[in-house]
């Protein structure tokens, strides 16, 4: 199976690193991805990228989002539905029609890391001090405007598509009690035809903090 694994906001490629292994050895053809980072790119721009690895794969596709990622690769879902086996979402939602990622301060025309402060507790508490400086280092500006894009979607064929929600902190109960806050996430959520929830016991980036286990639930999540 070819799986794209497609990275949150201000990370690349090499975020994957610690868990490429166990889906290599577990017989997948792995292309973790590094989104357009021209200050210009859009929404659009990133979710074309995902959908050029899905074209150029042989046969079916996994999509792996994690955290903005997730409209990413819903937005792919979306475009090439007949193409994708299915979506896990990393610690985030399938997104609505015109759902945007979030806001975040706009610095000459880019995104930059807002630094460990700016997120809440419980996402940042199992990243050492350690971690946090290595991945800070390698942090990449976001495009100002992909944020804040209204995502995209058409084809309802994508609620066919099976979806994994690895959670880091909710159990398949209180997905379903936070959904019922969102409207039009949840109604996106109830849309789709086969759902699953896995929840961490992590943090925000469990690609970081818990590498090992991560790596073994997503090669579960992936099968």
């Amino acid at each position: 199976m070819d799986v794209i694994l497609v990275p949150g906001l201000w990370l690349d490629a090499s975020s994957w690193d610690a868990v490429t292994p166990a889906l290599t050895e577990a017989g997948h053809r792995v292309h973790p991805l590094t989104l357009p980072a021209a200050s210009d790119a859009r929404i659009d721009d990133w979710v074309a990228a995902v959908v050029d690895e899905i074209d150029a794969a042989e046969g079916p596709v996994v999509l792996v989002g994690h955290s903005g990622g997730g409209n990413v690769v819903w937005g792919a879902a979306d475009a090439r539905a007949d193409r994708v086996h299915r979506v896990v979402f990393v610690d985030t939602m399938p997104p609505p029609p015109g759902a945007m990622i979030s806001e975040f301060p706009v610095r000459d025309g880019v995104v930059p890391f807002p630094g460990w402060d700016f997120f809440d507790e419980p996402d940042v508490a199992d990243l050492d001090d350690e971690t946090r400086r290595r991945v800070a280092a390698r942090a990449v500006d976001v495009p100002g405007a992909v944020p804040t894009d209204p995502l995209p979607l058409t084809d309802d064929r994508r609620h066919g598509i099976p979806v994994t929600v690895l959670s880091g902190q909710l159990d398949a109960e209180a997905v379903h009690a936070a959904l019922a806050e969102w409207g039009a996430w949840a109604d996106e959520f109830d849309a789709i035809r086969d759902t699953e929830v896995v929840t961490l016991g992590s943090g925000h980036w469990p690609q970081f903090s818990q590498p090992e286990a991560f790596a073994q639930t997503l090669r579960e999540a992936v099968r």
